[in-house]
């Protein structure tokens, strides 16, 4: 039996829970973010679209990428200014599994939700930018990202400013996301080495921002430290990245996709 093709905006969105052209329901969600830090948008995928897409995402499943590395809170290269203990050089493990882009399937109802100029108008009023462009590389627009048992996400920061994730399929146990907000000042060059140590030592409690399948997520994580627990039980994590730039024709390094996804694909 052939796939459903979802064209219309109405089969992905639910619209009448999460009516994105309003402009007072936009002026709710931006304050919301702008208050918290954090946005959920529960419910936003329709029941159809869910099902689309994880199927698809355990048909692509065997094609995923899958790292395991280190890294630093900061993800940036150990200073030697610093010891190797200290929370500037201390190492963070993660390890998922990625597919790109060109790999989700063409008539997917991702590709039509990244792309649907509403849905963008809808992000950058919440958000506060004037426009959001894909990225001008064929590997790094869309993600879709798989945590299997005993994978995570270690603490960090994030370089942009703003993530926007839609959790596909949930764990058993686990996967549970956890920040705590604006803990550096990115754009001052502060650290904030000694809050950050204090809180991968257990010394701060986090944040645990719950959410289900099929719910939108924006998220500020540039100065908000965060990670994802790894995940327990058999059922694999799934979790859609869209990624926007506010400029257009900014690809990914080289260097980046081929750490992230294991190729560099083309710049388009």
């Amino acid at each position: 039996m052939t796939e459903k093709i979802l064209n219309a905006l109405s089969d992905i969105i639910d619209t009448h829970t999460h009516p994105i052209n309003s402009a007072d329901y936009r002026l709710h969600c931006k304050s919301a973010l702008d208050a918290k830090g954090a946005l959920i948008l529960p419910n936003f995928l329709t029941h159809e679209a869910i099902a689309i897409i994880q199927k698809e995402g355990i048909q692509e499943q065997k094609s995923a990428f899958y790292t395991k590395s280190s890294h630093t809170v900061y993800l940036l290269p150990p200073d030697s200014n610093f010891p190797e203990d200290h929370i500037r050089n201390r190492q963070i493990h993660s390890s998922k599994g990625c597919i790109t882009t060109d790999q989700i399937p063409q008539h997917s109802p991702l590709h039509t939700l990244y792309e649907d100029t509403h849905f963008k108008s809808f992000l950058c009023s919440i958000l506060g930018e004037q426009a959001l462009y894909p990225y001008a590389d064929s590997l790094s627009s869309i993600n879709l990202h798989y945590a299997s048992a005993g994978q995570e996400l270690g603490w960090h920061y994030d370089h942009s400013s703003f993530a926007i994730t839609l959790l596909i399929q949930k764990p058993q146990q686990g996967g549970n996301f956890e920040f705590v907000r604006n803990v550096r000042d990115a754009d001052k060059n502060e650290m904030a080495f000694e809050n950050t140590r204090k809180i991968l030592d257990k010394e701060t409690k986090a944040t645990a921002l719950s959410f289900d399948v099929g719910d939108l997520v924006l998220f500020r994580g540039r100065n908000s430290i965060h990670r994802v627990t790894a995940t327990e039980g058999d059922t694999t994590r799934m979790l859609v990245v869209l990624a926007y730039n506010t400029a257009p024709g900014i690809a990914l390094s080289e260097s980046a996709r081929k750490t992230f996804f294991g190729r560099v694909g083309e710049v388009l």
